[in-house]
């Protein structure tokens, strides 16, 4: 067995988090005075970070201290709206259960902030994953590997067996940064021909394809 830890992004790997992040995003743009955004261009945002995701939604030109505004705004309504629509993708439950059983060791590292991947991970995950790392004052965001070597040492796992799974172009540049081999997921916040462009070369389908790879 080459592989024996799964290292997974969040938002639009596990969970899919769109809706809810969307409404954040345009409660903020509304409480600053700006235009709101579509959900396919939040789609588009995402993959850097709330701070990055923010400075895409807000208008070119939005001043520093508006800008601010809008980041804190957006943060206080989505810590307290993370959980109104969404839900893990079909199948990841049964995927992940699998995992576990067979001894596989799990962790999430996403660029969502730190409290929040925390929190949805004991929501829908509790007892199968045992490491999750979101966005915080410790590490650097992905693409970096920082919060990847954090899970690892958290963990007790080598590098050598250990794969990223992810699914935008953040994800399979995070997984080169960190020298392991990477799988992209086509369910999530990018398409399959965007994937392909950004060089995946492992791409799931479906959840069950997750384990043909591994």
């Amino acid at each position: 067995m080459k592989y024996k830890t799964l290292i997974f992004d969040l938002d639009g790997t596990l969970l899919n988090t769109l809706l809810d992040l969307a409404s954040s995003v345009n409660y903020a743009m509304r409480e600053c005075g700006f235009c709101e955004r579509t959900t396919d261009e939040v789609r588009r945002f995402i993959g850097n970070g709330v701070e990055v995701l923010i400075r895409r939604a807000v208008p070119e030109g939005t001043s520093e201290e508006e800008y601010k505004k809008a980041l804190d705004v957006f943060k206080t309504h989505y810590k307290q709206n993370s959980r109104n629509k969404t839900a893990p993708y079909d199948g990841i439950c049964d995927i992940l259960k699998r995992l576990k059983a067979d001894g596989y060791k799990l962790a999430i590292v996403s660029n969502k902030v730190d409290f929040a991947v925390k929190d949805l991970r004991d929501e829908f995950f509790n007892g199968l994953i045992d490491v999750a790392i979101g966005d915080s004052d410790a590490t650097r965001t992905k693409p970096e590997p920082d919060m990847v070597y954090k899970a690892i040492e958290e963990l007790g796992a080598d590098i050598e067996s250990c794969i990223y799974i992810g699914d935008t172009d953040v994800d399979i540049e995070t997984a080169k940064n960190s020298g392991m081999d990477c799988i992209s997921v086509s369910w999530g916040f990018r398409t399959r021909k965007e994937l392909e462009e950004y060089g995946a070369t492992m791409i799931a389908d479906c959840a069950e394809d997750i384990l043909k790879f591994v």
